[in-house]
């Protein structure tokens, strides 16, 4: 099991660490890691391990092991690896991580200006979606664009908090989405909140502390899925 150091603290860069293990694959794990695993939507970080002779390992991406518990660092092709017990310091490739929190929380708000179940979704950079369940509802672009604009520059601070499995279960209000089920296993779910009541709802992923980091937003290609599914881009405009 690898301790998720990014779960309390997003903003953290890089951190110290030992390798517990090389799988078969070759992913290296690590006893923790300011590495985003990809889920939720949310790709996983990439970036590099530098061991104590100053030898950097590229890595390429992140992802969870099958037991969802333990983060493999996956390295690029054709290097060598550190043997287990190896110390190293991981350093986050910080540039696309901040841009995939702010997206990350920016598609939050895009949940709270279209109030629709939501049917899928995928985080990236420097645009990312949110598919919306709408029936024959109708999307205001310029309406739309000025709510979800407005809701981030609203500087509302974004924070998390914890509830049990069981108290999840008494507020199935607060999944929004249909696909993507809320983090289990623990006896406990993470939600995070943006403002006093602009949203709630369960997420494992990072996120920026204030909305106004997001940053001004435009809408990219709506396009109608199925019969009722309306897919909605929001793209970062720096």
């Amino acid at each position: 099991m690898t301790t998720p150091l990014f779960r309390d603290d997003a903003y953290l860069r890089t951190c110290e660490a030992e390798v517990t293990d090389i799988n078969e694959r070759g992913g290296i794990v690590l006893d923790r890691s300011v590495f985003y695993a990809t889920g939720g939507g949310q790709p996983g970080d990439s970036g590099t391990l530098e061991l104590e002779d100053g030898t950097k390992i590229d890595i390429a991406t992140t992802v969870y092991d099958d037991d969802k518990k333990t983060i493999v660092h996956v390295p690029s092709e054709g290097q060598n690896l550190p043997a287990a017990g190896a110390k190293v310091t991981a350093h986050l490739d910080w540039a696309r991580r901040y841009r995939l929190m702010r997206m990350h929380t920016a598609l939050h708000l895009l949940s709270v200006a279209l109030p629709f179940p939501v049917t899928g979704g995928q985080i990236g950079d420097p645009e990312g979606r949110l598919d919306f369940d709408m029936g024959e509802d109708t999307i205001d672009r310029e309406a739309l664009l000025e709510k979800l604009n407005a809701l981030a520059s609203g500087d509302h601070e974004v924070t998390t908090q914890w509830i049990t499995d069981e108290e999840l279960d008494a507020n199935p209000g607060l999944v929004k989405t249909m696909s993507v089920k809320p983090p289990r296993g623990s006896g406990r779910v993470r939600l995070v909140r943006i403002g006093d009541d602009v949203d709630l709802q369960p997420c494992g992923g990072t996120h920026v502390t204030r909305t106004s980091e997001i940053g001004l937003l435009e809408l990219g290609k709506i396009e109608k899925k199925g019969k009722q599914n309306r897919r909605v881009r929001i793209r970062l405009t720096d």
